[in-house]
């Protein structure tokens, strides 16, 4: 017999030890547009329009990262619900403005332990294998290489590039 998915109610705020996450609203679709608008993040989050954040961005699945109040960032999570294979996919970005200050660190944690309370045993996350800043922050986090995937994810160019694909168990977290 497997253990059923808790599925508890979404809250309206996640706290972290420095950030915290808020559910997503209109209100967010301009930061969101700086932010994956810059240059730096664009590289990696490329195509995103209008449109696309509030088709993918909003929703219950997506939470902005604030640091005393301002909006630095956002996170988003994909959950499998088959009691079998049942784990979360997360990804977020950081405004470089605000990068290297363990903030995208501390949301991924947060997110992670929140993905956990809901019956989730593994949380993953595939940075580019050549996104170093990224990688670092994923360790620092907890998360630990898996694999290479091959051919992993269309860059703006139009090329294919390689995915580093890291994990989280709930018991790394302690």
């Amino acid at each position: 017999m497997t253990d059923p998915v808790v599925q508890p109610s979404a809250p309206a705020a996640i706290a972290g030890q420095t950030v915290i996450l808020r559910p997503t609203s209109a209100a967010h679709v301009p930061v969101f547009l700086e932010i994956l608008g810059h240059p730096e993040i664009a590289r990696w989050w490329g195509g995103y329009d209008l449109t696309r954040v509030r088709r993918e961005l909003l929703g219950p699945h997506c939470y902005a990262i604030e640091l005393a109040g301002e909006v630095v960032g956002l996170i988003i999570y994909r959950e499998e619900t088959d009691p079998d294979h049942r784990h979360a996919a997360i990804d977020l970005a950081v405004h470089p403005d605000h990068q290297s200050q363990g903030l995208g660190c501390d949301a991924m944690r947060t997110t992670a332990q929140y993905l956990f309370s809901r019956g989730h045993h593994r949380v993953v996350i595939d940075p580019a294998a050549h996104n170093e800043r990224a990688i670092r922050s994923c360790a620092r986090a907890g998360f630990r290489p898996v694999g290479v995937m091959r051919n992993y994810e269309r860059s703006t160019d139009g090329t294919w590039h390689d995915g580093l694909l890291m994990d989280l168990l709930a018991d790394d977290l302690g």
